[in-house]
């Protein structure tokens, strides 16, 4: 391989050979190809445009088809739910053989017995929000009316991201990021490179954006089952703006700054240790079909010569058709297959945690642990240390009650760094098939809260008192 000295030389180019007029053009075509897609990706996930709200591009346009669908077609909703349990009714007794010839769609029809439940789940849930039938303690606020309002905006997600990813995963950032940067993450965290930009997509976008974006690199064959999982689990960590909300719900907004940069550093060292600990360290380097990632520099190749060249390459097998066919597969199976599992999921969590006493009794040795690690009010704060499990946004909810603000610091910051919660990331994790099922998913989630919070307790003294 020939060294790359200069970004118009192609990696068989002779040095100091002249290239033709075509094959000049051809890279300045290449280039700007790059530039343009890359650059419109950059800008829809990760530029933040200030403001109070401190939004992206991307959350802006999710915001706008969201309000949208609800005053134009407030129907949608439901009829989308239903759909998608007739349909599996459909793939579990009948499966016609116009179906089974369609791969892509027979995966999202011809489910388990397990998920056809959860559908059928969700559709009872959804119709009692819809017509106001029903147990107030399943279709009220707490339960399944937040999750059906929370599916609603799924839906303008799905619209919004999957049709602009691509510009993002396809175009050749990826690429460019991953081989620079992989001589950090590969050690630190035994990733890929371009798995930051699934780390800043999460920061500035939202989690689930990020788990989204990993789960179509690991289906494209760039991240394998360990990969993926350990990226899933350690490094969609919740955005800029749900920490706001979470500060100002308990009444620690003027640390802000302090709290989301403890956040961003013990999210880092959890990671750092996580990917060494079981279960993401017991799950095989296997790849779902052919390996399709090389981040591997040749040798008398410069590393950003070797970044351009490989972002050039990818960005001349992108195409627009790509977008649309892409775009539409993925809209489907959110719509289709994610939304009916938060919707489900999300109300059963709910009202384990609002209609029964479990979460009290299997937080009493969290509040020991609080209590050995001196926060106040330990044993009353424990719950919140677990029902971060079912959404994240409950522990803030349960505890804006608590006196001591030291001890609302500390379980603010544990519900950001714990990232793990099944109404939406768990959903999209479990559903991945990354060699993550619920009891693992469940233990990861553990693992994080225990190693995290000796140190927000730490931070906590060293920024309060």
């Amino acid at each position: 391989m020939k060294p790359l000295t200069t970004l118009g030389e192609t990696p068989a180019a002779l040095p100091g050979t002249p290239l033709s007029g075509s094959t000049t053009n051809s890279q300045i075509f290449l280039k700007a190809k790059f530039l343009l897609c890359a650059g419109f990706g950059i800008f829809m996930f990760l530029c933040p445009l200030g403001g109070d709200s401190f939004n992206t591009p991307l959350s802006l346009l999710t915001d706008a088809i969201d309000k949208f669908i609800s005053t134009n077609l407030p129907w949608f909703l439901t009829a989308l739910v239903v759909l998608s349990a007739v349909s599996g009714l459909l793939g579990q007794f009948v499966q016609p053989a116009w179906l089974r010839r369609r791969a892509w769609l027979s995966e999202l029809v011809c489910i388990s017995k397990p998920y056809l439940v959860t559908r059928l789940v969700a559709m009872a849930v959804t119709l009692g929000v819809t017509f106001g039938v029903g147990p107030e303690a399943v279709i009220g606020e707490d339960a399944g009316g937040n999750m059906v309002g929370l599916a609603s905006t799924l839906i303008a997600i799905a619209f919004a991201l999957s049709f602009v990813m691509p510009f993002l995963t396809d175009s050749g950032i990826m690429e460019f990021a991953g081989i620079l940067l992989k001589p950090l993450t590969r050690p630190l965290f035994h990733v890929p490179g371009r798995a930051s930009v699934d780390l800043v997509a999460s920061w500035l976008a939202s989690s689930n954006t990020a788990v989204l974006i990993t789960q179509q690199e690991y289906e494209a064959g760039c991240y394998s089952r360990r990969e993926a999982a350990a990226i899933m689990t350690n490094f969609s960590l919740v955005s800029i703006p749900f920490c706001m909300v979470v500060a100002e719900t308990l009444d620690i907004s003027s640390h802000f700054l302090a709290l989301y940069a403890v956040v961003t550093a013990i999210g880092l060292l959890l990671a750092i240790v996580g990917v060494r600990m079981p279960p993401l360290s017991s799950i095989p380097e296997a790849y779902r079909g052919k390996k399709n990632i090389a981040e591997d520099v040749p040798e008398n190749v410069s590393l950003f010569g070797w970044a351009v060249q490989s972002a050039l390459d990818r960005a001349a097998t992108f195409q627009p058709k790509q977008v649309l066919d892409g775009g539409a597969k993925m809209t489907v199976g959110i719509l289709c297959d994610l939304i009916p599992i938060v919707i489900a999921w999300g109300t059963v969590g709910s009202l384990l945690v609002n209609e029964t006493p479990i979460f009290q009794y299997l937080s009493y040795p969290m509040g020991i642990y609080m209590s050995l690690l001196g926060v106040p009010d330990a044993f009353t704060a424990a719950p919140a240390t677990l029902v971060g499990f079912i959404d994240m946004f409950i522990p803030a909810l349960i505890s804006t009650n608590l006196p001591s603000e030291f001890t609302r610091f500390v379980i603010g910051g544990l519900s950001l760094v714990q990232i793990i919660y099944l109404t939406e990331v768990g959903s999209i994790i479990v559903k991945a098939n990354v060699g993550i099922d619920m009891k693992r998913l469940f233990l990861i989630f553990l693992e994080r809260t225990v190693l995290a919070l000796p140190l927000l307790v730490l931070a906590a003294h060293f920024i309060l008192e």
